[in-house]
């Protein structure tokens, strides 16, 4: 009967989706090696093909992309403050490079082809990354270079950096989130970076994991605590997750720590890329189980899986210890005289491309009917190129070009994110945390810390941030096909 379901839902309609479930822990821990507390702790990491089990039998394994033989890679846990060296040897047999998402790394560390390093070179080369750490979180690691194919076939995986005092709980949990577009013979799926993805949501898959492997249920005891560290490895899928008769608590949000607060109805959103840190208290009943669904996409509803209960408790009451966390050492931007600037999103099927013609001082034309013409002509151009999207009126093909903002090394910038499209898009600034001051006007309840910012289709979303890293760093959306089919973009800070 199982094996019978898994094979419908493997179908060729993208309207399908599978049902997944979710591993207890990831594969295995990469525990630090450093003979002192002051040596760097080290790594070794090797991009390379393999085969893994996605899909339970009668199904046959998957042949991926992947870091030391397991998808997602190997969870690097680190201590706040503490140097990080992680050797990456690529026996792919193209060129590779590790971004290291959300940490705030030296501009040569931040993986970057071309831009802030030279790729590793395909079947052997190594590359050694080199950086303190400077705030705890939830963060993760994956290619920059062709990020649309080699994210998509599973190289990516978890960095856990431990606050010093952390809160009080049973178990800390991470749960890497993805989606995989699969055949009927568990195998990926061809076209990555088709114009079709490039232009609409993304590469959008049919079989949905956490932490590689499709499973229908996740053990709990009631009267637990336990600190669950959200992770979406994702394309493009927008998760939407609904905990049935519990209350998750949001402690923290891409790494950094927020006001303890339930989800707005509940659900728990995370576009490619972005990260949550909850407090879940198990209050069910022993020997029931409750549905985890996810919602975000209308009519598409799933169960991710299950939560199940064991028979004995843990405990009666719930613990009732401290779950704030302490604050990072951001710098905190002062708006009263930060600069400000606006970026604007284009381009994508059902919206416009006005000014997309490659002309960098973002003109869209003589306004009126000339205007028009010139935004048409400017959007079929760019789609004659497989570039679909543009920020400013740029469309970049390569992570190398010139800066789209020049900022001054410790000044405060706020920048007006207009989303001129009418799909989501998750931006990410490398280097950086801002604080998100608004949306469409209104200010922000928690004015919560992020590195990748979900803007909504025709949203304007205000950021406010110190540039405080020297560098060129990436602006990009982390919906890894509309990145490469433009909308990226850099920001030089000197």
């Amino acid at each position: 009967m199982r094996s019978s379901r898994i094979e419908a839902l493997l179908s060729e309609s993208r309207r399908r989706f599978l049902l997944a479930g979710a591993a207890a822990a990831l594969p295995f821990v990469l525990y630090r090696r450093a003979s002192s507390a002051a040596a760097a702790a080290e790594y070794r990491l090797v991009a390379r093909k393999d085969r893994i089990r996605i899909v339970p039998v009668p199904h046959p394994e998957t042949d991926v992309w992947c870091y030391n033989g397991s998808v997602p890679g190997p969870e690097i846990r680190i201590r706040q403050g503490e140097r990080l060296r992680v050797t990456v040897e690529n026996l792919l047999d193209e060129e590779t490079t590790v971004h290291w998402h959300g940490v705030r790394v030296p501009n040569a560390m931040d993986g970057v082809p071309f831009l802030t390093q030279k790729p590793i070179a395909a079947r052997g080369g190594t590359f050694v990354y080199e950086f303190d750490v400077p705030d705890a979180g939830t963060y993760w690691y994956h290619p920059h270079q062709r990020g649309f194919e080699q994210v998509g076939r599973g190289l990516s995986g978890p960095l856990i950096v431990e606050e010093r005092n952390p809160p009080q709980v049973d178990r800390d949990v991470t749960w890497v989130l993805d989606d995989w577009r699969l055949d009927r013979d568990a195998s990926i799926r061809g076209g990555f970076g088709n114009f079709m993805d490039a232009s609409h949501a993304g590469r959008i898959g049919n079989t949905v994991t956490v932490n590689g492997q499709v499973r229908e249920s996740f053990e709990v005891r009631a009267g637990e605590r336990i600190r669950l560290r959200l992770v979406n490895t994702a394309n493009a899928r927008i998760f939407g997750l609904q905990f049935a008769d519990h209350r998750p608590i949001i402690i923290a949000l891409d790494g950094q720590p927020v006001e303890p607060h339930e989800p707005a109805g509940g659900r728990v959103v995370l576009g490619p890329a972005m990260r949550a840190d909850l407090i879940l208290d198990m209050a069910g009943k022993a020997g029931r189980r409750y549905r985890i669904m996810d919602t975000f996409y209308r009519r598409l509803e799933y169960r991710l899986l299950d939560l199940v209960y064991a028979e004995q408790r843990l405990r009666t009451r719930p613990l009732e210890t401290e779950i704030r966390l302490p604050a990072n050492p951001l710098a905190e931007p002062d708006l009263a005289v930060g600069e400000r600037h606006e970026v604007v999103f284009s381009g994508g099927m059902m919206g416009g491309m006005g000014g997309m013609s490659g002309m960098r001082d973002g003109t869209g034309g003589m306004g009126g009917m000339m205007g028009d013409m010139s935004r048409m002509m400017g959007n079929m151009g760019g789609m004659r190129r497989g570039m679909a999207w543009a920020i400013n009126g740029v469309s970049a093909s390569e992570h190398i070009h010139e800066p789209m903002l020049v900022l001054r090394r410790g000044a405060s910038y706020v920048l007006r994110l207009v989303n001129d499209t009418a799909w989501h898009h998750p931006i990410h600034f490398h280097g950086h945390a801002f604080r998100v001051i608004s949306r469409d006007g209104r200010p922000t309840q928690y004015r919560e810390w992020l590195d990748t910012v979900l803007v909504a289709p025709r949203e304007t979303t205000e950021i406010a941030f110190v540039a405080d890293n020297p560098g060129d760093w990436m602006f990009h959306c982390h919906i890894l096909e509309h990145q490469a089919a433009g909308m990226m973009a850099n920001i030089r800070v000197a």
